[in-house]
């Protein structure tokens, strides 16, 4: 997949509409939220739903950080290392129920209001992920949309992936695939039965196919392949997530 740096004023409205929803959603689950749910074990191994709620806080102030660094061109402070998240999650995890959902709603109005404040000039200026890599400031967007879907699903609520958007869907594994067909996976095809949607990957190697959701879900280690057909035995995805493939210009 080739990258560009270019997207304009009706997509990056039209993907943070997409964010808001998924994080209008997730405020519905955690609705119901009790101090015993929020301490229970989540999908993700070790983690409670505690750790969950408290990761995808600190990750919204993680893009709010970087949008306001696209937007103004000065750093607003220090930036959290990875050391500084470990120790935050650890201590967030096991704040109460009320805590955990209010600190996650602040993050994410900071990061709308930050999104809704972005010149449209400055959406295409590159900042760097914590791991490295570099990304247009506008794809901060997609980081955090993934972020909420996945993360949603890790909760163990009820919300699963044949619960996300088609257009979440397509996305991911429109980036998905092309990330593993950087890292040579060997899989030839992909192919999206609800979606009317294929991707190639490599010359050889199995077909796969299933609904959107579920290969997306098998990708990302959130479902198994038990909805998938494939004509050969499948490989196992590597861990999630994948850095985009390079091509930002």
């Amino acid at each position: 997949m080739t990258h560009t740096t270019d997207i304009d004023r009706a997509g990056i409205s039209a993907l943070l509409d997409d964010v808001r929803a998924s994080a209008a959603r997730l405020a519905t689950t955690l609705d119901a939220l009790t101090d015993l749910k929020a301490r229970e074990p989540s999908a993700l191994p070790g983690w409670s739903r505690g750790h969950v709620i408290t990761h995808l806080a600190r990750s919204a102030d993680a893009y709010h950080w970087l949008l306001t660094l696209a937007r103004t061109g000065v750093e607003p402070g220090p930036r959290a290392d990875a050391a500084t998240l470990d120790r935050a999650l650890r201590v967030g995890a096991a704040r109460d129920a009320a805590e955990l959902v209010a600190d996650l709603r602040g993050s994410l109005n900071r990061l709308f209001d930050e999104a809704g404040a972005m010149p449209s000039g400055r959406w295409p200026t590159l900042v760097s992920a914590l791991a490295g890599w570099r990304h247009p400031a506008w794809f901060t967007l997609h980081r955090a949309w993934r972020e909420l879907e996945t993360h949603h699903v890790d909760l163990n609520l009820g919300y699963t992936s044949i619960n996300w958007p088609a257009r979440y869907v397509i996305w991911a594994l429109d980036e998905t695939v092309a990330a593993l067909a950087a890292r040579a996976f060997p899989v030839a095809r992909v192919e999206a039965t609800d979606l009317d949607r294929a991707w190639t990957l490599a010359p050889t190697g199995p077909t796969v196919t299933g609904p959107g959701h579920a290969l997306l879900a098998w990708f990302c280690g959130r479902g198994p392949d038990t909805l998938l057909r494939s004509d050969r035995q499948l490989p196992t995805p590597p861990a999630w997530p994948l850095p985009p493939t390079p091509g930002w210009s």
